[in-house]
């Protein structure tokens, strides 16, 4: 058991190794393709919401629930942008789904 963490230990540092050396190696002008550009900008965005999204609709006890904060949450952030009132927006509503459930 403690080999196998140990190796997949090593392959995550590797993995990421690569993934943070390589484009400093071999990447050494200035990228001026707009499409690259635009892609590696919101690289990080995107990462954060394919991580985020799986656990909004298990964070709750049931699925109702859950998407019914995500499309409160989505909508809040669309009309006012605030972070802290589209969370206290999703708690809100998750919490009143879940009284009446």
């Amino acid at each position: 058991m403690t080999q196998n963490v140990y190796f997949y230990l090593i392959v995550a540092a590797l993995t990421l190794y690569a993934i943070r050396a390589l484009p400093m190696t071999l990447i050494r002008k200035d990228i001026k393709s707009p499409f690259l550009r635009s892609f590696l900008y919101y690289v990080p965005y995107v990462t954060l919401a394919v991580m985020t999204f799986p656990a909004i609709l298990h964070a709750t006890g049931s699925p109702y629930s859950a998407w019914a904060g995500f499309i409160a949450a989505l909508g809040i952030a669309y009309v006012d942008g605030n972070l802290f009132r589209v969370a206290i927006g999703a708690c809100a509503m998750v919490y009143v789904v879940e009284l009446f459930l």
